[in-house]
């Protein structure tokens, strides 16, 4: 798969991101030097993941046959001590439905085991960079 980020002529830091036949504004923050007009490439870093755990829980409870009726996942991002290595992610996951605290608690060990979750934290990325 191919993803591409278009630099938008009309803002000094905005790019539009094609993800198949998805496209996703992402700018810099004000304080950045962006003017604020989509989420920053962190924002969607932090945001994979809330999605990841979302998606996870609801596919975990369909399968199972769990009742759930609503899923939200809030993230909450602690980078002070990014430049020394360690960037912090708090996930608090909100659901709703007749569950069981034994549902409740499979719900939450689905989220903790999505891909994203594992691939953030389990697996080393290599990325290569070259000019095109």
């Amino acid at each position: 798969m191919t993803i591409k980020a278009l630099r938008d002529q009309s803002l000094p830091m905005r790019h539009i991101v094609h993800v198949r036949n998805h496209i996703i504004s992402s700018d810099g923050s004000v304080e950045e030097g962006g003017n604020d007009a989509g989420p920053s490439p962190h924002d969607l870093y932090d945001a994979a993941l809330s999605a990841c755990k979302a998606l996870t829980v609801v596919w975990y409870a369909k399968r199972k046959n769990i009742p759930l009726e609503h899923v939200e996942v809030s993230m909450e991002r602690d980078a002070s001590e990014e430049r020394q290595g360690v960037y912090r992610l708090h996930a608090t996951l909100h659901v709703t439905g007749d569950l069981s605290e034994t549902q409740r608690a499979e719900l939450l060990a689905a989220a903790q085991k999505c891909p994203v979750h594992k691939l953030m934290t389990s697996v080393t990325t290599e990325v290569t960079t070259v000019l095109g």
